[in-house]
């Protein structure tokens, strides 16, 4: 990956992005593809989608990402100045106790920690996880008086968490979960431009993801393209800490991974085998039998129904603020996706019967 597009990737990691709070990295992100991209739009929302138009008898194919991060939100100030919390999305309550915080205001951030009662001090034999309505943030207030004026009922919670080099082109970060996969949809778009498709070719950054699918089921409706391939991370089950009953095959550094079943159409999962046979990337496979859990969920019953697909990019820790991906998987869903869009020209994602 080289500076430019590995400095864009970080921007998004560095950029906080809670569901319902998603505006400064939708306007990263629209400021990248607009660069190359025909057209760029947004709706009422915040769903961006930029263009890359084709000939106007061919079809139009959409590559996908969500751009929102789990967090947290300020649910209410006590009388001794600390802050209780409630989820934003599926935030994980054994990961949150001890970590630095930011809270996102209206007048900037403010920093803060969940604490945790002190090993010292804790009964040895109670060990229980406190649900988040049940921790509280730390922001070195005295009283009700001084927090409120600081934050505000409503203000949204991220880690305060930085981008970290690992071993063999690996990095850690919070948010993995989703800003790989728009990163994937833009410079899947940038690389199909550098290809003239005759398609007509859709780079999408949804909101609200983590909320129950909500910007792609608006943007399903919206835009109707004839087929959709929703990136998403996927778990990544080759550590210790995956369990055994658990295990998919999924592993990092083995390329990015088609879903077969439930949302994910048979004629758009041949399409993007077909495309990275011929592009020499390497795919894994994974079993889909009820949902994706992720967009392609929601669009594939939009406007009666669009062909679509998950790809997934191999993740391990997801939903915890050191998410692992490897660069190189990234990579190779990128250049995926634009293998996808410069054949979809010629191709029909309807069923045979």
């Amino acid at each position: 990956m080289d500076e430019q597009r590995r400095a864009f990737l970080d921007d998004l990691l560095d950029t906080a992005t809670p569901s319902g709070f998603e505006t400064a990295g939708q306007q990263r992100w629209t400021e990248y593809v607009s660069t190359f991209a025909d057209e760029v739009r947004t709706d009422d929302y915040g769903n961006a989608v930029a263009v890359l138009e084709g000939d106007a008898d061919g079809p139009a194919v959409a590559l996908a990402g969500h751009g929102d991060e789990i967090g947290f939100m300020i649910r209410d100030i006590t009388d001794s100045g600390m802050l209780s919390l409630t989820r934003i999305g599926g935030s994980d309550r054994t990961v949150s106790k001890g970590q630095h915080v930011q809270i996102h205001t209206d007048d900037g951030p403010v920093p803060g920690v969940i604490g945790q009662t002190a090993i010292h001090l804790r009964d040895s034999g109670e060990e229980s996880v406190d649900d988040i309505s049940e921790q509280s943030i730390d922001v070195g207030a005295s009283d009700a008086e001084e927090a409120e004026e600081l934050v505000e009922r409503g203000d949204p919670v991220t880690f305060q968490q930085t981008v970290t080099e690992l071993s063999n082109g690996r990095v850690a970060a919070r948010g993995m979960d989703n800003r790989i996969g728009i990163f994937a949809a833009a410079e899947g778009l940038r690389r199909a431009a550098e290809r003239d498709p005759d398609a007509t070719v859709y780079a999408v950054s949804t909101v609200q993801e983590e909320l129950g699918l909500q910007g792609a089921k608006m943007v399903g409706f919206d835009l109707a393209p004839d087929a959709v391939i929703a990136t998403d991370v996927t778990h990544a089950t080759d550590s210790p800490t995956a369990p055994a009953s658990s295990a998919s095959g999924v592993a990092l550094g083995e390329g990015p991974v088609v879903a077969r079943g439930s949302a994910n159409h048979p004629a758009v999962v041949t399409a993007v085998r077909e495309a990275a046979a011929d592009a020499d990337i390497d795919v894994q496979l994974a079993a889909s039998g009820s949902r994706t859990g992720t967009d392609a969920d929601a669009f594939y019953t939009s406007r009666g129904g669009i062909p679509s697909l998950n790809l997934g990019v191999p993740n391990r820790y997801m939903h915890t603020p050191v998410e692992v991906v490897e660069l190189e998987d990234l990579d190779a869903t990128a250049d995926l996706l634009a293998a996808f869009a410069t054949e979809a020209g010629g191709r029909s994602f309807s069923t045979d019967l």
